[in-house]
């Protein structure tokens, strides 16, 4: 095997990395910046939970990056990137200011000077969030299929099971949509605070990195524990069956089963997934309800009378089945693919109007597995005979895998070089 050619920064130190080694700016640790708002009181949303814009979450020191298990917040900003650099030590010290940044900005603390003593000096934070608190903000770093090819001597870390997703039935995907080297999630209870994380880590990764797509998403379509069931832009509660307990999370979503410096992370399949708005909001509600296998108010499979109804898959009216077998809760059940499920963290989106003056707007699907196998092989049964297919598309597309946390003085996947 050809030794690459930045062998020699192998040994880099923390230090230089965390400093920001060929290229630093970012000050580490308490002095790089406050935020202003130091404690924010708990607001009580319309239905019941509470937002609490002073909480925040801790980066280092954790077992599993935030942002997979944690209660989905309200807002998201997420964003792919593509390596300009093919140097080693290029993606090494990004992944170790990205964690140095990330730190920062999850305690509502700035990046930097907002207001250099210089007026001919550029600011190190861009200051939209000086005056706001965390928000609960959590940032959650994965690393494409790209990073494992030849330009970084990296092919041999590839973690298993990490590689492109295949073709796809229904896939309408638009390239500039799909792929990246690596993807950033930033999700908030207030969204110029996830904005602004975004914005500033991107400002970081120049010129080592160029931004690829990303998608603002809004109204969390998916719940955590403790969390009411969110609905979708069509009007339904989504995600009413999703992981739930510690045990289904090491079960289906941690990896355990990999290289040492893959364990307790996990994979992030991305989709963007336009709605056809005006279609559906034309259909007959008999219909919506026989497409999704629920009932739009309340949310209760077509055999039951509450939300957290068991379906029965089997139960018939008039000789037919209650719910469709190619209703969209039937084909993606556990109970209908051997069990399998997958964590949902997804988030409505809209970009306005298209070229035809039609709303422009859908779902921003990302789900957290220890297997993308998983994901294919439910969507390929969606994709096949969904009843819902006709008024969606999947139009943009990534697959991730998510490292584990760091340790406190440590970097995102330092173990991986």
């Amino acid at each position: 095997m050809t030794k690459p050619r930045d062998d020699a920064t192998a040994g880099l130190s923390r230090r230089a990395l965390l400093l920001g080694a060929a290229g630093g700016g970012l000050v580490v640790g308490a002095a790089g910046g406050v935020g202003g708002a130091a404690a924010v009181g708990a607001v009580q949303s319309a239905s019941g939970e509470s937002i609490d814009l002073a909480r925040s979450y801790p980066f280092y020191g954790q077992r599993h990056q935030p942002g997979i298990q944690t209660q989905p917040q309200r807002y998201t900003v997420f964003m792919t990137f593509d390596m300009v650099s093919d140097t080693r030590q290029d993606l090494q010290v990004l992944l170790a200011r990205w964690s140095g940044a990330i730190a920062q900005l999850m305690q509502g603390r700035t990046i930097g000077s907002v207001q250099p003593d210089r007026t001919d000096a550029v600011a190190a934070d861009t200051g939209e969030a000086l005056d706001l608190a965390p928000a609960g903000l959590t940032v959650t770093v994965g690393l494409g299929p790209g990073v494992f090819d030849r330009r970084f001597g990296l092919a041999g870390k590839r973690p298993r099971r990490l590689a492109p997703l295949p073709g796809l039935p229904s896939d309408q995907l638009d390239p500039a949509l799909t792929g990246g080297d690596l993807s950033v999630q930033a999700c908030a209870d207030d969204p110029q605070v996830a904005y602004h994380a975004i914005r500033d880590l991107a400002r970081m990764a120049q010129p080592t990195a160029a931004t690829r797509w990303t998608v603002l998403g809004f109204g969390r379509a998916s719940a955590g524990p403790g969390q009411k069931t969110p609905r979708n832009l069509m009007g339904f509660k989504d995600g009413t069956r999703n992981i739930q307990s510690e045990a289904e999370y090491d079960r289906f979503v941690w990896v355990d089963d990999d290289a040492a410096w893959t364990r307790g992370g996990s994979y992030q399949v991305v989709r963007k997934i336009r709605m056809n708005i005006e279609n559906w909001d034309a259909d007959a509600i008999g219909d919506q309800q026989h497409v999704f296998g629920r009932r739009k108010a309340e949310g209760e499979p077509l055999s039951g009378h509450g939300e957290f109804d068991t379906p029965d898959f089997h139960a018939t009216k008039g000789g037919a089945p209650v719910i469709a077998p190619t209703s969209h809760i039937a084909l993606a059940a556990h109970e209908n693919n051997g069990g399998v499920k997958i964590l949902r963290r997804g988030y409505n989106y809209t970009d306005g109007l298209n070229q035809f003056g039609l709303l422009d707007a859908g779902l921003l699907f990302v789900a957290y597995m220890n297997d993308p196998a998983h994901f294919i092989g439910l969507q390929t049964k969606l994709g096949r005979a969904d009843l819902l297919n006709e008024y969606i598309a999947h139009i943009g597309s990534g697959v991730f895998f998510v490292p584990p946390a760091p340790k406190q003085g440590s970097y995102l996947a330092e173990r991986l070089f």
